[in-house]
């Protein structure tokens, strides 16, 4: 079973639904939900944010959490993450922001990337520091990003969280 299959199981097992706010994915967290059959059930939609100014106007990422840690922070993937849940009124939303490379961006080293994932309690971000070029990188953040969502309702579904 495909991390993106384990998720929509998950998600169906509890009636919950998932959005997506992607950067350095490019839109290939959404892809790869879309691409199990029968994800409408739990899979809502999602923002592709890859300029700043549509992760601050459409997803809600404040402007201080910006000018104070990024766009490729942890406080930022937990801003997209709570942001494009709010928009879609997904139970869960989970979020990419990083550097893909081939070259720096902002002074961060490419195969920098976070991952948010929005909940019911507070949003968490994990920091991941990926190598490979553009493609490896954006493939690896898929799979983090859907592992992450898995984790946390496996963890919510055994109550160890």
């Amino acid at each position: 079973m495909t991390s993106a299959a384990r998720v929509l199981e998950l998600l169906g097992q509890r009636g919950a639904t998932l959005a997506t706010a992607e950067s350095v994915t490019g839109g290939r967290v959404a892809a790869a939900l879309t691409a199990v059959p029968g994800s409408s059930a739990c899979f809502l939609g999602g923002v592709v944010a890859y300029a700043t100014e549509v992760k601050e106007s459409v997803l809600g990422v404040p402007a201080s959490v910006i000018a104070g840690h990024g766009v490729v922070s942890s406080a930022c993937a937990s801003a997209m993450a709570s942001g494009v849940r709010d928009l879609t009124g997904a139970t869960y939303a989970v979020s990419t922001t990083g550097v893909a490379g081939p070259g720096e961006q902002d002074g961060v080293r490419p195969g920098t990337v976070y991952v948010g994932v929005a909940g019911p309690g507070s949003p968490t971000a994990v920091a991941l520091e990926l190598s490979g070029d553009r493609a490896t990188v954006q493939e690896q953040a898929t799979r983090e990003a859907l592992s992450a969502v898995a984790a946390i309702l496996d963890v919510e579904e055994t109550g160890l969280g």
